[in-house]
C-alpha cells in the first residue's frame, strides 16, 4: 500500500469505527449520531479519487469495508443486557446490511465520480455522493429492518421497526424503519452539499503538495 494513501486510509478507518459506535446512540426521535459521521466516508473516497485516482479510492474503500466487518464481528460477540433480555451489540442483519451497503455504495461512488471527473469540479463529488448515499440508505435499512427479510435472522425480532406510523410523524402512514431511513437519507443529502466546501479545500491543498 502506497504510504501516500495512509492519511486517507486512517481517516476512513476512523470514520467507520466511530460510526459503528455512534449508530447505537439516538439523536432525537428519528436519527442516531452515526448519521452525522458516516457520510464523511464519501468525502474521503471522493478526495482520494480526485487527487490519487480510481485505484487509490478503491483501496481505501476496501480498507473501510474490512474495518467495518471486523467491528461488526466484534459487536456480534458483545452481549448487552436490558429490560430482562440479553442481546448482541450488533445483530447479524445490521452487520450484513452495514457491510453490503458500505461496499456497494462506495464502489458505485468511485465509478460515478470517475465518469464525471472531467466536468465542473463540484459535479463529480456531488452526483456520486448523492447516488451512493441513496443506495447505501436503501440497502442498509431494508436488510436491517424490513419484515420481508426476517428469514435472514429469524431469532431477531424487529417487529418494532414495522410499526405503522405517520412518516416522520407527519406524513403518510409507513413502517417505522422507513421513517428512520428517510431521516437518515435527508441528513446524508444535506451533508453531501456541505461537504463540497471541505472537498474543494482539501483537494486544493493536496494537489498543491503533489505538484
Amino acid at each position: 500500500m502506497n504510504k501516500t494513501y495512509l492519511p486517507g486510509i486512517l481517516a476512513m478507518a476512523a470514520i467507520v469505527v466511530a460510526s459503528n459506535i455512534l449508530v447505537q446512540f439516538l439523536y432525537g426521535q428519528w436519527l442516531t449520531w452515526g448519521a452525522f459521521t458516516y457520510p464523511l466516508a464519501f468525502l474521503v473516497t471522493d478526495v482520494m479519487n480526485r487527487v490519487y485516482g480510481v485505484s487509490a479510492a478503491r483501496r481505501v474503500v476496501l480498507v473501510g469495508f474490512i474495518v467495518g466487518v471486523i467491528c461488526s464481528f466484534i459487536g456480534t460477540k458483545i452481549m448487552l443486557e436490558g429490560d430482562g433480555f440479553t442481546y448482541p451489540a450488533v445483530t447479524l442483519r445490521i452487520a450484513i446490511g452495514s457491510g453490503l451497503a458500505f461496499l456497494t455504495a462506495q464502489l458505485l461512488d468511485v465509478a460515478i465520480f470517475d465518469r464525471l471527473r472531467n466536468g465542473a469540479w463540484w459535479r463529480a463529488p456531488l452526483a456520486s455522493t448523492l447516488i451512493g448515499s441513496s443506495l447505501d440508505t436503501a440497502i442498509f435499512f431494508t436488510i436491517a429492518f424490513s419484515g420481508a427479510l426476517s428469514f435472514i435472522e429469524s431469532g431477531n425480532d424487529v417487529s418494532w421497526a414495522g410499526e405503522m406510523l405517520p412518516l416522520l410523524g407527519a406524513g403518510p402512514v409507513a413502517p417505522l424503519w422507513v421513517s428512520l431511513g428517510f431521516a437518515d437519507w435527508m441528513v446524508k443529502l444535506s451533508l453531501a452539499l456541505l461537504a463540497l466546501v471541505p472537498f474543494r479545500i482539501i483537494v486544493g491543498s493536496l494537489t498543491a503538495r503533489t505538484t
